[in-house]
């Protein structure tokens, strides 16, 4: 099975619409995985030539995912709907190759592996490992936060108010809050079909359907993955809120720590990892704006709680589609083929 050192590699993508999809092919295509071959399939596509991209300056048929045609394959990049990409997944032992699903379709199977790079990513040193999940944005957002402050310090407990992008919801979620803005500001109407509400200036403080006990699927997810990645005893609790704007997320951290530190050893935690980028106080605030785009997960706005001992807020944003998604997916596929 394993096919680890092999370079360059054999690449598909199963599903090219959505926007990890396209950000996963705009990351490849800078040259930052040695790929001898990228093929493209879409299970909506049911005649040959139908669909067109392209990949380096180089057009590309999209073909439609029949299962003999991914014989031969390195990796798989599963970026369709869930039914999809778990077919495929599940090919992966049989047909040969190794498969990383970017769209959470595995995310309840405990069997899957999830995986943040730099984090728990010796789990891949195992030839067995053939599928693996790239977690939530914010499970990989928080796994490098709380990775480095329980490295350093003791951590007695994670508390987080996330502030979620509209473009969780791909772009349906791009397209509502876009149009629901103009329909707000030009006095017409407008649809409310993904959020159910209005979410054009407005906070939505239930992102999804709650369970009886008050939380979403969604946010326990997040929370089980976290744990998976850095251990059961994790102590996280976090709640979503869905925010009107279109990218990044953005989370108000409470840290609790066993002793007190002094502010600038937190600071220098934080500096001392490539994955971060530290705003210092007097600069410029970590903003969404700011944040788009770029490959690290920003901190700012770093305080000492006065009120309670080892109590410390942490601003962090991360763009959900860099950083949060298929940079993380890159270093899952680097570390498989041993390519560092």
């Amino acid at each position: 099975m394993s096919k680890k050192g092999r370079s360059p590699l054999r690449v598909a993508l199963i599903g090219t619409d959505s926007l990890r999809a396209r950000e996963i092919k705009e990351l490849l295509s800078t040259g930052k995985l040695p790929i001898k071959t990228m093929e493209f399939y879409d299970p909506g596509v049911e005649e040959e030539y139908s669909k067109l991209t392209d990949f380096g300056d180089e057009p590309k048929v999209i073909h439609h995912p029949y299962p003999e045609l991914l014989e031969g394959l390195d990796l798989v990049l599963l970026a369709a709907d869930r039914e999809t990409n778990r077919k495929f997944g599940w090919l992966a032992r049989e047909k040969g190759y190794r498969a990383i699903d970017l769209e959470e379709s595995f995310a309840d199977q405990e069997d899957v592996p999830v995986v943040v790079a730099g984090i728990n990513d010796h789990l891949l040193e195992n030839p067995e490992v053939c599928l693996v999940s790239n977690p939530h944005p914010v499970s990989i957002i928080l796994s490098h936060v709380l990775s480095a402050v329980s490295t350093s310090f003791s951590l007695k407990k994670a508390l987080s108010v996330v502030l979620q992008p509209v473009s969780a919801y791909s772009n349906e979620g791009i397209e509502e809050l876009a149009d629901q803005s103009f329909a707000l500001l030009s006095s017409s109407s407008s649809s409310q079909k993904v959020f159910g509400d209005q979410v054009a200036f407005n906070f939505l403080p239930e992102v999804e359907k709650a369970d009886p006990d008050g939380f979403s699927s969604r946010e326990k997810q997040i929370i089980q993955e976290v744990r998976k990645v850095l251990g059961p005893q994790v102590p996280l609790s976090l709640n979503l809120i869905q925010a009107p704007v279109f990218h990044v997320y953005s989370l108000a951290v409470f840290l609790e720590l066993e002793d007190e530190v002094k502010l600038p050893q937190l600071e220098n935690m934080f500096r001392e990892r490539p994955i971060f980028q530290v705003q210092p106080a007097g600069s410029e605030q970590v903003t969404n704006l700011r944040v788009a785009g770029k490959e690290k997960i920003f901190i700012g706005h770093l305080r000492k709680d006065p009120f309670l001992n080892g109590g410390y807020w942490v601003w962090v944003a991360a763009d959900n589609l860099t950083v949060g998604s298929s940079l993380n997916a890159l270093g899952i596929a680097r570390k498989m083929f041993q390519l560092d």
